[in-house]
């Protein structure tokens, strides 16, 4: 079934917290572990508008439906963002403007010249660039409503259970989408297939990887996924990339997990 994008755009909103006692953080504080995966999590999600600023140099911008779900896209996720952020504030981690800022500058001239790099190679390719930007988001999502599945699990807390299951619904929808579009545009086209294969195989890295430093990437891999049932999770994942047009045998995840020596026993 196809995604249908006017709904989407309908009845997308914000993620609402109002209705939680947020003050159970204070009775009930969350791990030192879990506050350091939640600070991972959320600058990620704060990050969002960086990745669309790239996307929009691409052929991506030219297309109605993506642009209208990258729209409604970055909206949520910016919610998603503050969610966290608060959750942050009650157990005294820094958040906020001055905080984005820094974690924004301290990427240097690479995140610079990130959307011109960006403009060139997918303007040369043409549209089947759209097929890995649709095959990288399918995939980013799905790690990104696994780490959610996984935090809940780890640390079983009333309150944070019910935020992340109600972020987890949101990125179902963005799951829904990149997936769909991604097997659509790599079975119309082998050339599309090939440059995506070739794209991930040597680009991709975990959701973060790109902005996070390796020592609060391996510790999220660790705390989310370390040892036979995080791995049994990450395989999950690898499988659904497989069923991706021509993105079979990929391993991305599990190498990930190898690339920062996460313990799988």
């Amino acid at each position: 079934m196809s995604f249908d994008i006017d709904h989407y755009a309908q009845t997308s909103t914000r993620i609402r917290w109002d209705d939680l006692d947020m003050s159970t953080f204070e009775t009930q504080p969350l791990s030192d572990d879990a506050l350091r995966c939640l600070s991972y999590m959320s600058d990620v999600e704060t990050h969002t508008v960086c990745y669309l600023r790239d996307l929009l140099v691409t052929p991506s911008h030219a297309d109605p439906e993506v642009t209208v779900f990258l729209t409604m896209w970055n909206l949520e996720e910016y919610w998603h963002g503050e969610v966290l952020d608060e959750v942050l504030e009650r157990h005294g981690v820094p958040t906020g403007p001055e905080h984005t800022r820094a974690v924004r500058s301290g990427l240097g001239w690479r995140d610079r010249l990130a959307p011109i790099r960006q403009s060139l190679l997918a303007n040369i390719i043409g549209e089947d660039f759209i097929a890995t930007h649709m095959a990288w988001g399918a995939i980013n999502e799905w790690c990104a409503h696994s780490a959610y599945t996984r935090l809940i699990q780890s640390e079983d807390h009333p309150v944070l259970t019910e935020i992340l299951k109600r972020i987890a619904k949101q990125e179902t929808r963005h799951v829904a989408f990149y997936n769909s579009q991604a097997r659509d545009r790599l079975l119309r086209s082998k050339k599309a297939q090939k440059i995506a294969r070739f794209a991930l195989s040597k680009g991709w890295g975990i959701v973060g990887s790109t902005i996070m430093p390796p020592a609060e990437v391996k510790h999220m891999l660790t705390y989310l996924y370390g040892g036979e049932h995080g791995l049994a999770e990450v395989r999950k994942i690898d499988a659904k990339i497989d069923a991706l047009p021509g993105q079979q045998s990929l391993h991305l995840v599990e190498k990930e997990l190898t690339k920062y020596n996460v313990h799988l026993s």
